[in-house]
């Protein structure tokens, strides 16, 4: 990130997320959140879920908000569900490609963000590379303006912790009880500290993290978690299996694994998913290097809930975007 004028927050550091009355205001990370405002959230998004078919939820909730969509990185699935989310809502959503604006010719991200503030916008949705911009962001805003991560470099990524969440609770109650297993490249992943976060404050009976040594993260991260380097001592008794895709563009090319050597040892085939519970079910963030992280046929399988997270998505972000930006409505 370009200089701002001021010292960027340091990664990992946390922004006050509430307002003074105790609401959400920003959501950056779920590190600080309680058990009771994440159940609040995923009992929010449930009344918005719909089946695949049906007529999508519509509300004029946040009519009269502005909300901008800011992602210096590519993305599918949350750019297009937060845009729905904020639509769904009643909101007038703009989406900006900011490596293709301002910012490119050499405008600093707060100076992006101080013009879009005098264009009367609330809520600026962040995706960005670098460690500490949303944290950054958020300290310097008007004091009506919030700011949600839609992924913050390899920490965080909140919302898509919540739609995990809600996926699970959907397809087996309480997550209070079950063995979780993410598996993968978690060493880089922003969707495995998510989901940590989550899943530890929803008390999770026994969380597992499962990688090759290369990709596994520090020993001070993911306290509490049974580490395991095969992949089928990891999966033996687990109630949920949770892939993660293999993040090439986040080490170096030497680094990264073989296609198929990595399938060959961490690859989830159906034979392997047989270690698991018998009725436990299969996650991936998406996107998927099918035939490297995940068979075919296990990603299209009975066992796989991926295209139900991909629906929950939307509910979730009107979930947030609500909770964050209701009280600015006209």
């Amino acid at each position: 990130m370009q200089a701002d004028g001021w010292q960027a927050m340091k990664p990992g550091a946390v922004i006050e997320q509430r307002r003074p009355d105790g609401s959400l205001r920003h959501l950056i990370t779920l590190e600080d959140l309680a058990r009771s405002e994440i159940e609040t959230l995923l009992e929010r998004a449930q009344y918005y879920v719909r089946e695949v078919g049906q007529r999508p939820p519509a509300s004029e909730r946040l009519r009269g908000v502005t909300i901008a969509n800011l992602f210096t990185e590519p993305s599918t699935r949350t750019r297009v569900s937060f845009e729905l989310a904020g639509r769904r809502l009643g909101a007038q959503v703009v989406n900006l490609e900011v490596q293709l604006s301002s910012r490119a010719k050499g405008e600093t991200m707060l100076d992006t963000i101080f013009t879009l503030q005098a264009l009367h916008f609330d809520v600026f949705v962040i995706r960005d590379a670098e460690p500490g911009v949303l944290s950054h962001v958020a300290a310097h805003v008007a004091p009506h303006v919030s700011v949600l991560s839609a992924g913050e470099a390899h920490l965080s990524h909140p919302t898509q912790g919540l739609l995990d969440a809600l996926t699970i609770r959907q397809h087996k109650g309480a997550i209070s009880g079950l063995s979780i297993a993410i598996v993968g490249d978690i060493r880089h992943s922003r969707v495995a500290r998510s989901a940590y976060h989550v899943f530890r404050a929803l008390e999770a009976r026994e969380l597992r993290i499962v990688a090759p040594a290369a990709l596994m993260p520090e020993a001070r991260e993911f306290a509490g978690c049974r580490r395991f380097e095969r992949l089928e001592d990891g999966l033996v008794g687990v109630d949920v299996v949770m892939m993660l895709r293999v993040q090439k563009e986040r080490f170096a090319q030497s680094e990264v694994p073989d296609g198929d050597e990595y399938f060959a040892r961490y690859g989830l085939t159906a034979a392997r998913l047989a270690r698991a519970a018998a009725d436990a079910i299969v996650m991936h963030p998406q996107p998927m290097n099918r035939g490297v992280e995940i068979a075919s046929e296990v990603a299209d399988g009975p066992q796989s809930v991926i295209r139900a997270q991909v629906s929950n998505g939307v509910a979730v972000r009107m979930a947030v975007l609500e909770a964050v930006a209701g009280g600015m409505a006209a």
